[in-house]
């Protein structure tokens, strides 16, 4: 009876909610606002659930998150689209924005957390009230296809979002704990160096960058090239994450960020982790490493791979817009402001 009840709350929200027209939400306000960060999440604030990408097929997995959530002391309320199937889809366009916009416009609701990726938040991008979003600044997470709304936020809003954990990641305590140091406490913090068992960072040029976070999964970014959705690159420190692409396929995107200027503006680069990227015919490819080298190398910045990002049981949690320092040789990454107020 309480998931019903919640589920009924939250409906009553949406009713208040009317999704914003393309028109109108693409030219409200103009990318690079001035830096807007959310008030830190508490024990005893109400959070939401919501999908506004893929499908919650196991739904299993929502009774596991919201314990989650609650082992951290909030209050939990779940959306609709948890529910609802259309295709791959949590439900049709006009509901996951609408849902969306609702979260945002419910003074309650402290933090938005999404249950998983998937496909499906770039097609809400010119449905989103941005006017709304920038009025009522509060911490959006997520990752994966998730991207796609942390960086379109923070280029028509200003607001930092949190390329983290969503609702079917592993929250060991690893990913615990970097959450809560980077959306629970306003402080300046250092990056936890990779757990024991993981792979040691790699080195593609040394040196020390500092500059403003941007980036996410590297696929939803290449399918945003070209919109209004996002930031100016110069000086930022770029991270990426994939999983399940080959190395042609990162050759194919890391080629169209170099064509659309991307690689030439930025101060640093960071790759993650890329799950799953070997090559079906290994003899006849080149490697990961071998396709960053050729496209990172060139560009004679700082630069590493093998942080904590991505598609990974132990997960960094990442402000996107706040400025940070990283060093390529330690492979460590520090945050120079805090990201919640």
């Amino acid at each position: 009876m309480g998931s019903r009840r919640n589920f009924i709350k939250l409906g009553s929200i949406l009713a208040a909610t009317s999704v914003v027209s393309p028109a109108v939400a693409v030219n409200i306000i103009q990318p690079q606002q001035n830096t807007i960060k959310p008030p830190a999440l508490k024990a005893g604030d109400t959070v939401a659930i919501t999908s506004p990408a893929g499908a919650v097929w196991d739904e299993k997995q929502i009774e596991v998150f919201t314990e989650i959530l609650k082992g951290f002391g909030f209050k939990v309320i779940l959306g609709q689209t948890l529910k609802e199937k259309y295709g791959y889809f949590a439900g049709k366009d006009d509901l996951r924005a609408s849902e969306l916009n609702g979260l945002f416009a419910e003074k309650n609701v402290k933090g938005i957390f999404c249950m998983k990726g998937g496909w499906g938040c770039a097609r809400i991008l010119e449905k989103l009230d941005y006017n709304l979003i920038q009025k009522n600044p509060k911490v959006l997470i997520g990752f994966s296809d998730i991207t796609a709304l942390l960086v379109a936020i923070r280029a028509k809003t200003g607001l930092i979002t949190f390329h983290g954990p969503v609702g079917n990641s592993g929250w060991n305590d690893f990913t615990r704990n970097v959450f809560t140091n980077v959306t629970m406490t306003p402080k300046v913090f250092t990056f936890p160096a990779n757990p024991f068992g993981e792979e040691k960072t790699i080195v593609l040029n040394g040196g020390k960058a500092s500059g403003e976070l941007a980036g996410g999964n590297l696929t939803v970014l290449s399918g945003l090239i070209g919109s209004s959705f996002l930031p100016d690159w110069k000086n930022k420190i770029l991270f990426l994450e994939e999983a399940k692409e080959e190395p042609y396929s990162i050759d194919r995107m890391l080629t169209q960020l170099k064509l659309a200027g991307v690689l030439n503006s930025i101060s640093g680069f960071i790759f993650g982790k890329c799950a799953r990227c070997e090559a079906e015919e290994p003899h006849k490819a080149f490697t990961f490493q071998e396709v960053l080298e050729q496209h990172i190398k060139p560009l004679g910045i700082p630069a590493f791979y093998g942080a904590m990002i991505g598609h990974i049981e132990n997960k960094l949690t990442v402000p996107v817009g706040i400025k940070a320092t990283m060093n390529a040789e330690k492979g460590t990454l520090i945050l120079d402001e805090n990201a919640v107020v």
